[in-house]
């Protein structure tokens, strides 16, 4: 009789190295520096954010909005999109659909093609919809601007409020998306293990005369500079104040 040799289990099948030729399954994490102590030196953490403010003084959201409707319609769609993705669609929706009033009057048949270019865009048509019911009957068509009934709203989680209520000025708030997680991180601001104690974490050491843009220098910092795979460290203004950076010599 043939004994065929037993196949290996899943522990020891994942902790084989990928066939050549193949690809490992396995997700590519970005590399995010040094292991850094908190909380961090108060005199780095003020220079940190004069250097941003000499190269950005007045950082905005890079999203096109009209109204504050539409910024957390625009906020909304931005989840797992990029900027650039939803400016394109938002142009033509925000041309006929400005108001709750009217993107209710859209409808979600009609809101579907206008974002379907947008990841998840079923799902955010459905709250988008939603939304704008909710802000007809319960507040008059207008925007709460309060983060408890911002974030009572379909679709509208914690960071987008903090987004919204940052952008027009209402609340110093530090919405943590991956870019603001992976810059606070490299640069020791923050330790935590998630985005919710981030926040807390940056809160708690961020100048105050600098909370009102921080969300904005970390996410540009983050997109154009600090990028997750190849950080640009040589172009980088706070390079010399980055104890991650060695991390990233010839990355």
């Amino acid at each position: 009789m043939t004994v065929r040799p037993r196949a290996p289990s899943k522990a020891v099948r994942a902790a084989l190295p990928a066939p050549k030729g193949k690809r490992s399954r396995a997700p590519k994490k970005a590399p995010v520096g040094a292991v850094i102590g908190w909380p961090p030196d108060e005199d780095r953490v003020e220079e940190i954010f004069v250097r941003l403010s000499g190269v950005m003084p007045d950082p905005k959201t890079e999203l096109d909005f009209v109204n504050p409707y539409t910024l957390v319609v625009a906020v909304a769609l931005s989840a797992q999109a990029t900027d650039v993705g939803v400016n394109k669609a938002t142009k033509a929706l925000f041309a006929i659909a400005d108001t709750p009033q009217k993107m209710l009057a859209l409808g979600e048949e009609g809101l579907i093609p206008l974002i379907a270019s947008i990841g998840l865009y079923r799902t955010k048509a459905r709250n988008v919809i939603a939304a704008a019911r909710m802000l007809v009957e319960q507040h008059g068509g207008e925007v709460p601007l309060n983060r408890a009934d911002l974030q009572a709203l379909p679709g509208v989680g914690r960071k987008t409020a903090s987004v919204v209520l940052n952008e027009l000025g209402i609340e110093p708030a530090i919405a943590v998306d991956t870019h603001v997680f992976r810059v606070s991180h490299r640069l020791g601001l923050a330790n935590a293990a998630t985005p919710d104690k981030v926040e807390t974490q940056l809160h708690k050491v961020v100048p105050e005369a600098w909370l009102p843009k921080a969300h904005h220098w970390l996410i540009l910092h983050g997109r154009y500079t600090c990028l997750a795979q190849r950080p640009k460290c040589g172009a980088c203004v706070i390079a010399d104040l980055c104890p991650s950076r060695a991390s990233f010599v010839g990355v």
